[in-house]
């Protein structure tokens, strides 16, 4: 349909074709990522940060809080402010066309509210909240988020039960034991490959629901089941590069639609 300009009296109001610009967003992220290796200069590494909400006094469910970075994750892929003439495009695009990489951090109190006024995008699933920024170089990281501790906190592995058929499920490979932010900066990965393999209708209908998803942690038979639903093209796989916590080609979430 195009954008159109409608005449009424002195006003003219512009319809946007909201499904069309979508669809362009989809189809770079359906297009993958890479491509371009590593700046030489280290602080130029591009990377997504993100933030997981871990108060103190009452700490929030593992799963819950990685279904919020999850989808944290690709809405800030697919928000229009990462699409053409957004005011993200050319940080998103800078990051999505080399290796992506995701750093997740912990907050609590007055750095949660602090980490909320840089660009990106929040979600709240179940109480747990996380909030994945736009991408850019490592080095030039906003003081209120590099300021925050990357590791020194885990969450207990929880049970919350068999998820919502009516909901993506990331399983996260237990045997690979990895920290809570590890496992979110996976299931970010997870949450973008499965939105750019699926139709973009399925993927528009996913995002009119924030992208809310299920995380599961998948025991070693579970896994073995999912592996063989991604070698039948059922599923979507992370394999990780191993720069930190697993060995180089690890499969670490396998999401399924």
């Amino acid at each position: 349909m195009g954008s159109a300009e409608l005449s009424g009296g002195d006003t003219e109001v512009e319809v946007r074709d909201e499904a069309a610009e979508f669809a362009v967003r989809h189809a770079e992220l359906a297009q993958g990522y890479g491509g371009s290796g590593d700046p030489d200069d280290p602080a130029m590494v591009q990377a997504m940060p993100m933030v997981l909400h871990i108060p103190k006094a009452e700490p929030p469910a593992r799963s819950a809080l990685l279904a919020a970075a999850a989808a944290a994750a690709v809405a800030v892929c697919l928000d229009p402010r990462s699409g053409p003439g957004g005011e993200w495009e050319a940080r998103y695009l800078a990051w999505k066309r080399s290796r992506i990489r995701k750093v997740a951090r912990r907050a609590r109190g007055a750095q949660w509210v602090a980490a909320n006024d840089v660009d990106g995008v929040t979600v709240d699933i179940d109480g747990a909240q996380a909030r994945a920024f736009v991408p850019g170089p490592v080095g030039a990281v906003d003081p209120r988020i590099r300021k925050l501790q990357i590791g020194g906190t885990d969450l207990e592995h929880d049970e919350p039960g068999p998820p919502d058929p009516d909901l993506p499920v990331l399983w996260v490979n237990s045997a690979l034991r990895m920290s809570v932010g590890k496992a979110a900066a996976q299931v970010g990965h997870a949450s973008m490959l499965l939105a750019g393999a699926m139709p973009v209708d399925a993927a528009a209908a996913w995002a009119e629901r924030e992208f809310r998803c299920a995380v599961r942690d998948a025991d070693p038979r579970q896994w073995s089941e999912l592996v063989a639903r991604v070698s039948a093209g059922r599923a979507v796989a992370v394999r990780d590069a191993g720069f930190t916590e697993v060995a180089p080609g690890s499969m670490t979430v396998i999401a399924v639609p």
